[in-house]
């Protein structure tokens, strides 16, 4: 199994999107994950969107961020059938790649409650639960 990793491009938004329904992935498509705004993040040189490709099929992706200081990894998605062959730690392993090049040396990511394929692929990447951290956010509208 040797699968194509390459940046994501708008053009690619619509199996991006069909990924992350496929794998059960919250998103907020007329919000924060409308094209437009996807379009915008793309453009951030501190910010990768890789996916892994079987021929032209998207079969998982990433998105690894900078806020400066710590790197953050979301939106880590394999398409169910692809499950179980350590693909989600090799898409991890490409982001903190691009993270690391930008300097960063602690890597983050936030994984919603009941997402427990991503708890165990981070696990077995070497991350830690952090159970005295609380996560809270604030948002202009519900869908962002």
């Amino acid at each position: 199994m040797n699968y194509a990793i390459r940046f994501l491009t708008i053009a690619d938004y619509g199996q991006l999107i069909e990924l992350w329904r496929r794998s059960d992935l919250s998103h907020r498509p007329k919000g924060r994950d409308s094209r437009s705004a996807i379009e915008q993040e793309m453009k951030r040189q501190e910010t990768c969107f890789f996916g892994m490709f079987d021929g032209a099929r998207m079969i998982g992706s990433v998105i690894g961020s900078s806020d400066g200081r710590k790197g953050w990894i979301n939106r880590l998605a394999v398409a169910p059938d692809y499950r179980g062959h350590g693909l989600a730690g090799i898409l991890i392993a490409e982001c903190e790649n691009f993270l690391k090049d930008l300097g960063l040396k602690v890597m983050a990511a936030l994984i919603e409650g009941d997402n427990v394929a991503s708890f165990e692929a981070f696990k077995k990447a070497g991350y830690e639960n952090m159970p005295d951290i609380a996560y809270y956010s604030k948002r202009e509208s519900p869908g962002d």
